[in-house]
C-alpha cells in the first residue's frame, strides 16, 4: 500500500451523472464501493466535494446574485453532496463524519482540525463541507487546505478525464496524457489542473497531487496500492508522456 492516508477531491457534478443537475444515486453507490475497497485496506480516507451539481457562485454572480452571497449558497450545497456521500458510505458499513467550516451542528460536526485527525486514526471517513467557510475560495483550494492540515499523503483529484493532457483530448487528437508532470511544467504549459490558489498550496507544501478517472472501476484502489494510474503531478520528477 502506497498512500495511507489519502484526501479524495470529488466534483459536485460528478453526482449529477448523466443527468447533469441533482443527485444520481447510482453514482453515489459506485463512489461509496470504490472506497469502501481503500478503505478495507486500512488507508485513512477524507473527502472534498463541491456543490457545481446544485449551485455554483460564480454562476449566481451572473445571474445578478451577489458574489459573496452566492459563494455562502455555494458553500450549503456542497454540505449537501457531504451528507449524500455519507449516506452512501454508511449504507455500505463504513463509519463517517461530516465536517462544515460553517457551524450547523444539527446535521454535522464544525471543523476542528485535532478532532478530524482523531477520526481518520479511528479509520473513519472524514468528510469536509462547506469549503473554507470563507468567500472567493474554490472547493480545489479546501481540498488542498485540508490535505495539508492533516498531513495527507496525496491529494487524489477524481475527474472525468484519466490524467493531464498536453492539450483538451475532447478537442486536439493529437493531445498526449502526462504520466508524471513536475508543479513548474503545468504552470509554465498553463494546463489546467486546480485553480492557482488550489496549486500553488500543493506545490508550496510538497503535496502530490494525482489527477485521475474516479468513474473507472477499481482506479482509485490501484492508485493507493501503487499503480500507475492518471498524471502525477509532483516537484521534481521527469516529464513524460503516453
Amino acid at each position: 500500500m502506497k498512500y495511507k492516508r489519502i484526501l479524495l477531491k470529488l466534483s459536485g457534478e460528478a453526482l449529477a451523472g448523466a443527468d447533469g443537475s441533482g443527485i444520481s444515486t447510482a453514482v453515489l453507490e459506485q463512489y461509496a464501493l470504490e472506497i469502501k475497497q481503500v478503505v478495507d485496506l486500512g488507508v485513512e480516507v477524507a473527502i472534498v466535494i463541491g456543490g457545481g451539481n446544485i449551485f455554483r457562485g460564480v454562476t449566481g454572480e451572473r445571474s445578478g446574485i451577489d458574489r459573496v452571497q452566492g459563494d455562502y449558497m455555494g458553500m450549503l450545497a456542497t454540505v449537501i453532496n457531504a451528507m449524500a456521500i455519507q449516506s452512501a458510505c454508511e449504507r455500505q458499513g463504513m463509519y463517517t463524519r461530516v465536517m462544515s467550516a460553517i457551524k450547523m451542528e444539527q446535521v454535522c460536526e464544525p471543523y476542528v482540525r485535532r478532532r478530524a485527525v482523531r477520526h481518520l486514526e479511528k479509520g473513519r471517513i472524514v468528510i469536509f463541507g462547506a469549503g473554507t467557510g470563507n468567500p472567493y475560495f474554490t472547493t480545489d483550494t479546501t481540498a488542498s487546505l485540508r490535505a495539508i492540515e492533516i498531513e495527507a499523503d496525496v491529494v487524489l483529484k477524481g475527474t472525468k478525464v484519466d490524467g493531464v493532457y498536453t492539450a483538451d483530448p475532447m478537442k486536439d487528437k493529437t493531445a498526449t496524457r502526462y504520466n508524471t508532470i513536475t508543479f513548474k511544467d503545468v504552470l509554465e504549459k498553463k494546463l489546467s489542473v486546480m485553480d492557482l490558489t488550489a496549486f500553488t498550496l500543493c506545490q508550496e507544501n510538497n503535496l502530490p497531487i494525482i489527477v485521475f478517472d474516479m468513474n473507472k472501476g477499481g482506479n482509485l484502489l490501484k492508485l493507493v496500492e501503487g499503480e500507475d494510474i492518471g498524471t502525477l503531478i509532483t516537484v521534481d520528477l521527469p516529464l513524460e508522456t503516453v
